[in-house]
């Protein structure tokens, strides 16, 4: 996954390990995310929403537009 994309995963089975693989330290000041159930992206997840279970984290995440507003594209977090 390049940096600076979006991306999400829903899990359908009883149990998943999920791991990334990254090109640097994990930086919390330049971590972003966006809402999963934002209205401007509409994606499907095919799951009920009531069977939908987050991490504390994804549900204070904000939608795509609020996001373009704190989020300057091309510029490297990492450096």
């Amino acid at each position: 996954m390049p940096r600076g994309f979006a991306h999400g995963f829903v899990v359908l089975s009883d149990h998943a390990i999920f791991a990334y693989k990254v090109d640097n330290y994990y930086s919390p000041e330049c971590d972003r995310g966006l809402a999963w159930n934002d209205p401007d992206i509409n994606i499907d997840w095919r799951i009920a929403e009531q069977d939908i279970k987050l991490s504390d984290k994804d549900t204070r995440q904000t939608t795509l537009a609020n996001l373009r507003d704190t989020f300057q594209y091309g510029v490297n977090y990492y450096a």
